[in-house]
This record gives structure tokens, sequence and C-alpha cells, in this order.
């Protein structure tokens, strides 16, 4: 089992990110009683307020940006929801950049005019607002903020090759963690053990891309880092979920995920797998799946 010691703080989360059953359901812990009907479907008993004071974690200080930053700090906005690793993958390449920035937690069963303003086509999170322009889904979203502000250490590499590859496994990630990873925690039976199979596939695959290098992109953290590495808190859940040690299956990746913990960026970003499971078991009574 993986518990990362971290500090955990800023408000977090989501692309592909909200367009998927998880998140919608975040901004009802708020309230003492539900105020979506999904939530209250399956005759789920559930006290509400005090689910969202187990759940939510206190946020930490605002991020401090660089001197020469703290101009930008009204002119980005980032929309998010706590729980996503979509989001969390903008909030640390924000922090690597040293941006400072305002954010806005998005109510997803009360989406705010902004949101649907700045993202009309998919209405999801997390949207960067820069100078009143918005960019959506997540990897695009650190693609820009690594153009942007190109001083400091470069989050994609110089070198057209090595981006493309760069780009491929950040894709790869984002097309088979999460929803593999969301199957074994909603999934039983024969169709759990189909899923439990696939992530730990992908576990190895992505470990052997890795292989002894610091980094993903070498020994500068990087591109690829920032895609995967907000699922690090999750994998707590997969494998308790799924019945399996992470850690027993791609033991180099757990072993990186400590080295990215080391971060600042990274360890201010996620949030204790703990919450994040207790969130998770929330959803799995709502689905019914206990």
């Amino acid at each position: 089992m993986i518990f990362p010691s971290t500090a955990h703080g800023s408000s977090s989360v989501g692309t592909r990110d909200a367009s998927r059953d998880l998140f919608p359901c975040i901004e009802c812990l708020r309230r003492r009683r539900c105020v979506s009907d999904n939530l209250t479907r399956g005759g789920v008993p559930i006290e509400f307020f005090h689910i969202s004071v187990l759940l939510r974690p206190h946020k930490s200080p605002p991020h401090e940006p660089h001197p020469q930053e703290a101009t930008m700090a009204e002119a980005v906005v980032l929309l998010d929801v706590w729980v996503s690793p979509f989001g969390q993958r903008c909030r640390i390449a924000l922090a690597e950049k040293g941006v400072a920035y305002e954010y806005k937690e998005e109510d997803l069963s009360n989406k705010s005019p902004m949101l649907l303003q700045a993202n009309p086509v998919h209405k999801k999170i997390p949207v960067l607002i820069h100078d009143g322009k918005p960019v959506c889904e997540s990897l695009v979203i650190v693609q820009y903020i690594d153009e942007v502000w190109s001083d400091g250490a470069p989050i994609l590499p110089a070198d057209p090759y090595a981006r493309a590859q760069a780009r491929f496994w950040g894709d790869f990630v984002d097309k088979k963690i999460y929803e593999c990873g969301t199957r074994l925690w909603k999934l039983k039976g024969e169709a759990l053990q189909e899923a439990k199979k696939e992530f730990i596939e992908i576990l190895k695959v992505l470990e052997a891309e890795l292989g002894d290098r610091k980094y993903f992109g070498g020994d500068a953290f990087g591109y690829v880092d920032i895609a995967l590495v907000p699922f690090f808190a999750w994998f707590y859940t997969y494998e308790t979920c799924g019945g399996f040690s992470v850690e027993a299956e791609a033991p180099k990746l757990v072993a990186w995920g400590k080295r990215c913990m080391e971060r600042e960026s990274v360890s201010q970003t996620l949030y204790d797998p703990l919450k994040v499971y207790e969130f998770v078991g929330f959803l799995k009574k709502k689905y019914g799946v206990e």
C-alpha cells in the first residue's frame, strides 16, 4: 500500500476532465442537504454536512509567486474542483513556473456563468483564463503555461522528437490511467479482475518507459511527470479497491512518485491518499457498488 507523506494544499481539479461522472457530485458535499436529484437517487441515506467536513481538506496558504510574476496574479484565473487530478496538473505547472493566480472552485451541479462562458463547448473544468482569454483541457493548459511563461526550467523539451515523445506519453496517461482506474472502484467480480489486469499492464508499460531515469524526461521534472503524478495520490484507492499492490507490481514507478512528492509544487498540490479514498468511498455508496 502507498501512503506518500505530503503537505496537502490549495484546492484542485480536472480535464477529460470532469466529463466523467466522478465529479458532478463534489460540490454538493458542501451543503447539509443534497441539492441535486442525481445524488439522492438510489435511496442512499447520507448526512452531507458530515461528509463535507470529512472529505474537504483545509486549504494551505496560496501559492507565493516569484517577484517578477507578482503582477500577473490578477490576470490569471484557474477554474477547478478540489479533487480532480486533471486540474492538479495545471496547478503543478503554474507552481513550477512561479505564476501567481486566482483559484476559483467550481460547483459542477450549478456551474458558474464564468465557466459556461469560458468553456461553452464542453462546459468542463479545468479552465485557465489568462488576460480574459480561456484555455481548456489540462494538457493543453500545461503546454500553454510552458510557452507563455518561458523563463525558468522548461516543462516540455526543446528537441522536436523529444517533445513529440513527451506528448505521446502524456496522451497515453490521459487515455489509460483514469478510465481504467475508475473501473477498479466501480466494478465487481470478473469485470473488476479484468480491470485489475489491464491496470497492472498499464503500470508496467509506464515503468518500462521510465526505466532507470529520475524522471520521465531524464534528470529534469517535466511534462509526462506532470501528466501522471496527480494519479499517485489515487494509487492507494486503486490498489485497495482492486486487491493488489502498486509497489509490488511497479516498484520503480512508486519510487518515481515519491521523488516527485519531494518537489514543493507536487506536495502542496496533491491530497492525502486516504482523503481521496474517503471521497471514492462516498462515490461507491452513491453508485451502489459496495
